[in-house]
């Protein structure tokens, strides 16, 4: 089973390909300055190191990105995007709603989407990217874990007081 991992941030998107079998790290990269002129992408983990610049407006182009990278002859690690089982999303704050890793589904979205507030600059970019990956993976779970269930672990006098 191998999972991609996504960490879509406000101006780039960190990602992994994992083999969940034999918990290998296939690849690792990351896309930098989305929307930002100087864009390009990073991979390491092929038989060859992509370092790719181009124009990457938005999200979707930076996903589409890695799809290909993930999937080309030099730089790939899997022949087809079939062979991506999953897909994790970080997300920064799920709020008191979220407290566990979830299957991301509209009501998740929601949640997401009700959080901008709390984390104007990546909240919104992690739903783009959750956004994205629904679309050119459809029928694959999404899952989501967000930095926030690390709070829900702490005596309420150490995460209220602060």
């Amino acid at each position: 089973m191998n999972v991609l991992v996504i960490n879509a941030g406000s101006s780039s998107l960190k990602y992994q390909l994992i083999n969940m079998v034999d918990q290998q790290v296939l690849c690792k990269g990351q896309v930098e300055r989305i929307g930002i002129e100087g864009s390009f992408l990073k991979q390491k983990g092929g038989a060859e190191e992509a370092d790719i610049h181009a124009e990457i407006k938005n999200h979707n182009d930076a996903i589409q990105m890695v799809l290909e990278a993930l999937t080309d002859a030099k730089h790939g690690v899997v022949q087809s995007l079939e062979e991506i089982d999953a897909v994790g999303h970080r997300v920064l704050h799920g709020g008191e709603a979220i407290t566990d890793p979830v299957l991301i589904d509209d009501k998740v979205k929601e949640i997401i989407r009700d959080c901008f507030p709390l984390g104007p600059l990546h909240n919104p970019a992690n739903l783009m990217g959750i956004d994205v990956a629904e679309k050119l993976f459809p029928g694959v779970p999404n899952v989501g874990v967000f930095d926030t269930e690390f709070g829900m672990t702490l005596a309420p006098e150490a995460y209220l007081y602060p």
